[in-house]
């Protein structure tokens, strides 16, 4: 029998000991973490006024709040409070208002803050869902998209019941392709229009109509809506118009849409997305972004420059190998402002009319994952100061304001009191050459807070999904919890990932996936050769895409000791006939539909590489995932269990494609991984 005390000596000294939990990010800190976005700067360049997003404890919830800052850091104060959704916030052209978004009432109103006065009013009284806020230039009106509801479908005429009786509820009919999204469910039947309402309040203005949507609705990103022209008499927007709009979905037009009879233009008329326009201060050019489409899995989106009625369009960005996103005029039209992702870091630039460009602002991003373009954005004031949202290891998400040729300044630090008391996993980034090719690939490693390289510890494998996306030396709640509970975590962007250009996107082009197993696999290598890692610990996660890899990982090495798969893809063909963007993956992923390219699709399947499959594997989805339906996680179970494989299957009630709906949930997805990994592991970590 051993010796109590001599086994407890023998377990601190097979790993590093960790600090006081307190001192390290834990679990429950979901619920203290709050990120800043969508800064909006007055037309003064004097104030901020941002969205800070916070969770509550108590309910279990995501909600958000309105603040405001000077631009040199002073002032910061609430414009908003309480457990509500408030967002959206945009100043009037003078000045003098706010308008934003809020469900305080119920369904999402449009309101009015008075800057002087400090008064607030509800100036809509919305019955269906509304989006994308813009004020027009004299400020008199607000423009907004709304869904427009129609009658559901129905076949044949049920009898009515008789008077009391209590029927179930009724079967559910459509005629749409995609009737169901995540993060949405059931798609309510009807369209999404263009309307206008007064800035002081009144009845709201229908201006588009139709059996055709004038706005992606629920699915739109975070932008500043409808774009008027500079003289207020126009409304320029993107949309997919085509009677097969269904069938392909990415191939939208820009168009301008008159305010005094709601007639509609056609602007643009190539095959490929026209999206975002912006019209130019002095109302004779529009900016806006797209590409000619080639049905490539990525293709760089590059800004465009044309004259108003649509003719002279050129590219403005050729020189740049970067998809460019978020464009906006500057003020005196001498160029126009954009994003763009350059080896996983955020940058904001502007763009000249020669084609040069000069960068601005660097480390864009917001809230709790690593992803670029995610929660990053900024505007712009009349004199050209800027406020941007920044994101790094050790700051979710914060807003800095700055000039051309100055450094931005920090002017919000919404995480500094809880990081205080917190010291975080180090962040360092590595290059490494992929067994494959010999191309490079980049990754960060994530340390444990007091790393000591002398020690040996567990590796994790977290791969990205997309698989078109890129992460970068962002704050990453979940690889930061990984890190405090005492694992080093590699993170990268293998073949595929976007902001190395468009070539290295497209190597897994109908090829995914494939080759990113060697560029993965020589990641690892990479960081085992620095020292500090137990070889015999060694696990794989991810989730989306990453789920995917993480299941192709484990189908070509036993080298992991264990998996999570977090809501995959398993099965190609059954992906594209049950997954919310199976019109999209049909034409851009595969050469065609699954019934004429059966091999094509079955090569590529995680069942095509099961039956090699040793390790461990924990597979864990939401319930209401219909970008990668549960369907897909049960074919990989069974076929894990079918086949003696160590395997758990994990539902989460009410979740979407992410599991971050509740706070709760998010907080399972690291609990799940941390106990399913200790639980494969050789390695004893002491318990503080």
């Amino acid at each position: 029998m051993r010796h109590p005390a001599l086994f407890c000596m023998l377990l601190l000294l097979a790993a590093p000991p960790l600090a006081a939990q307190s001192d390290r990010l834990t679990e429950m800190d979901v619920f203290e973490l709050e990120y800043a976005s969508d800064p909006r700067i007055s037309p003064d360049g004097d104030w901020v006024v941002y969205v800070r997003q916070f969770a509550d404890v108590m309910t279990d919830m995501n909600y958000s709040n309105l603040w405001l800052v000077r631009a040199d850091g002073s002032g910061h104060r609430p414009l908003t409070t309480g457990r509500f959704a408030d967002n959206s916030p945009r100043w009037s052209p003078d000045g003098s208002r706010i308008a934003y978004m809020s469900n305080r009432d119920g369904m999402p109103q449009i309101y009015m803050h008075w800057v002087q006065s400090g008064q607030t009013a509800a100036i809509t009284n919305l019955t269906d869902p509304a989006t994308s806020l813009s004020w027009s230039p004299d400020g008199s009106r607000l423009a907004f998209y709304k869904l427009v509801p129609e009658a559901p479908l129905t076949v044949g005429e049920l009898p009515a019941p008789p008077a009391g009786a209590q029927w179930a509820a009724p079967a559910k009919y459509t005629d749409k392709l995609v009737f169901r999204f995540d993060g949405i469910g059931d798609m309510p039947a009807g369209y999404w229009h263009l309307f206008t309402v007064p800035a002081e309040g009144g009845t709201p203005r229908q201006l588009t109509s139709g059996e055709r949507s004038y706005s992606t609705g629920f699915f739109s990103a975070a932008g500043d809506g409808p774009a008027w022209t500079p003289s207020s008499d126009a409304v320029l927007l993107s949309a997919n118009l085509r009677d097969d709009w269904e069938l392909d979905l990415l191939d939208s037009e820009i168009y301008e849409v008159s305010v005094d009879d709601g007639s509609v233009r056609t602007l643009t008329d190539r095959r490929g997305p026209d999206a975002s326009p912006t019209a130019s201060p002095d109302g004779r050019r529009i900016a806006y972004l797209g590409y000619d489409d080639r049905y490539q899995g990525y293709q760089l989106t590059r800004l465009y420059v044309m004259d108003r009625d649509g003719s002279g369009s050129r590219v403005v960005s050729a020189s740049l190998d970067r998809s460019v996103y978020q464009i906006k005029w500057a003020p005196g039209g001498e160029g126009i402002y954009g994003l763009y992702d350059d080896e996983g870091n955020t940058k904001l630039a502007l763009f000249n009319l020669d084609g040069t460009h000069t960068v601005l602002a660097e480390n864009g991003g917001s809230g709790f994952m690593a992803y670029g373009g995610f929660g990053v954005s900024y505007t712009v004031a009349a004199d050209g100061t800027f406020a941007y949202t920044v994101s790094l290891p050790d700051r979710p998400g914060d807003v800095v304001v700055g000039l051309a040729g100055n450094e931005p300044t920090l002017v919000t630090g919404v995480n500094d009191d809880l990081f205080a008391g917190k010291t975080l996993g180090a962040v360092e980034e590595i290059w490494w050459e992929s067994s494959k090719d010999g191309r490079r690939v980049q990754g960060w490693i994530m340390k444990p807070p007091d790393f000591d390289p002398e020690h040996r510890y567990p590796l994790v494998l977290e791969i990205h999904g997309g698989p078109f996306a890129n992460y970068g030396d962002r704050f990453d709640v979940e690889k930061q919890l990984l890190a405090s509970n005492g694992f080093v975590v590699l993170y990268a962007n293998p073949r595929g990932s976007t902001s190395y250009g468009e070539e290295f996107g497209n190597l897994i082009h109908h090829a995914y996936p494939g080759d990113d197993f060697h560029d993965l696999d020589s990641g690892v290598d990479a960081v085992i050769d620095q020292g500090f890692i137990d070889e015999d610990n060694l696990f794989v996660t991810g989730g989306s895409g990453g789920g995917v890899l993480t299941a192709w990982m484990i189908g070509n090495t036993d080298r992991f000791k264990a998996a999570v798969s977090f809501y995959p893809v398993i099965n190609w063909y059954s992906f594209s006939l049950t997954a919310d963007m199976s019109p999209v993956a049909v034409k851009y992923w595969f050469p065609g539909l699954p019934w004429d390219n059966v091999e094509h699709y079955e090569e590529r399947s995680l069942l095509s590489v099961v039956k090699n499959v040793k390790t461990p594997t924990l597979i864990m989805t939401g319930e209401e995932d219909w970008r990668t339906p549960m369907s897909e996680s049960e074919q990989y179970y069974k076929a894990l269990k079918l086949l003696g494989v160590d395997a758990v299957l994990v539902r989460v009630p009410g979740e979407a494609h992410g599991i971050w709906g509740r706070p709760s949930h998010g907080m399972a997805k690291i609990t799940t991984v941390k106990g399913w990994f200790d639980k494969y592991s050789t390695r004893r970590r002491p318990v503080s």
